[in-house]
């Protein structure tokens, strides 16, 4: 196990692109760390900075608590996971896997240990003798994963390995990688563009945004104390729903509702905000369906009802408050019809502020 230590990490190109900026980050020994966020925020170029496959245009890269900056891939000791799979198509199940063992000259019979016992644990034995093409998506990115866990490297890196898959093989890729970070005891940094997989498999998240850092975390932290507009409404599936609204004799407007901002808030934060533009937040699962009076501690909101997505296990709610489109995610045996109108309640606990210049949140306390 390894641990690492980005220090203001910069990557900027011949023609001037600034890619990543001012990256910091400790990792311990045997964490599992995702980078998360959209396509072209820096992510898989911080990752191949650590690789060694990116030049660092200004910061420190430590390994251990020695400066790597300047050394090859492979002297740093890393195996990497790419989304293409990179397997030799000539080559069986087998010989891709010993391939890089059988480079650094370990003994035959060495390797076939390391070979049987790490496709016992992938579910790849009775695929040994056969070549890239004759295996599923999920086999070969399952032959991918062994070539990199048999050389007991300190350090994995994957780069979206997941994302050539179908939905059901992601799902069962998921857990099986996370059981092997555990059997390995690997630190790992995991590159997604998909915040589902970075809910699931990470012990801290780093969430990016056009080459900056936006907030690392937890999942828990990431969901339920996003610093931003931007993390608020990248983690969280349906998103987190905004309503912008200018702060007016204490109160903001949502729609045909006027709510007092001291009901949710400090006295001081409220007197703080008279006249400021600021989003009201709210995450979709924590809206509730009323009729008649409205539950106790909430905000109360009329819209209405555009569309409804059955999904088994609950059902979306697309509706429409004064003009502004939201999502309400709701028990899938009672949806509202289309075109009727309904009210729904916000627990005071689950409303989030946040600065409408800055896009930063606002604390309620």
């Amino acid at each position: 196990m390894a641990y690492l230590t980005l220090s203001g990490i910069n990557k900027i190109y011949p023609n001037g692109f600034h890619a990543v900026h001012d990256f910091n980050l400790e990792v311990d020994k045997g964490e599992f760390i995702v980078f998360v966020g959209p396509s072209g925020c820096g992510k898989s170029t911080t990752l191949r900075m650590i690789a060694g496959l990116e030049s660092i245009s200004k910061g420190d890269f430590l390994i251990n608590g020695e400066r790597v900056n300047e050394k090859s891939p492979r002297d740093r000791e890393v195996a990497m996971v790419f989304q293409s799979y990179a397997l030799y198509p000539h080559m069986s199940v087998y010989e891709n896997m010993s391939f890089g063992l059988t480079l650094q000259g370990v003994d035959e019979d060495v390797i076939e240990k390391k070979v049987l016992a790490t496709a016992k644990v992938l579910g790849l034995t009775e695929y040994l003798d056969r070549k890239p093409r004759e295996l599923s998506g999920g086999q070969r990115q399952r032959v991918a994963v062994g070539r990199a866990i048999i050389r007991k490297v300190g350090i994995f890196l994957m780069d979206e390995p997941l994302s050539n898959l179908d939905a059901k093989q992601r799902v069962t890729m998921r857990s099986e990688i996370t059981q092997i970070h555990r059997q390995t005891g690997a630190t790992t940094i995991y590159v997604t563009h998909d915040q589902t997989e970075a809910m699931t498999m990470a012990d801290r998240i780093v969430v990016m945004k056009d080459g900056y850092i936006q907030q690392i975390g937890t999942p828990y932290e990431l969901y339920f104390n996003p610093v931003n507009m931007f993390v608020a409404g990248f983690i969280g599936e349906p998103p987190m729903n905004f309503i912008r609204s200018v702060v007016t004799d204490g109160c903001i407007d949502l729609g045909s509702t006027k709510v007092k901002l001291s009901d949710f808030t400090s006295a001081p934060v409220a007197a703080g905000l008279e006249g400021k533009e600021i989003a009201f937040g709210f995450r979709p699962e924590h809206a509730v369906l009323y009729n008649g009076e409205k539950p106790a501690d909430s905000v109360g909101v009329s819209c209405t009802v555009e569309l409804t997505e059955l999904l088994g296990d609950n059902t979306n709610v697309y509706i429409d408050i004064d003009g502004v489109a939201s999502i309400l995610k709701i028990d899938p045996h009672e949806p509202p019809a289309t075109d009727s109108r309904i009210s729904f309640a916000i627990p005071y606990g689950h409303i989030y502020l946040f600065d409408a210049e800055t896009e930063k949140v606002i604390r309620k306390e």
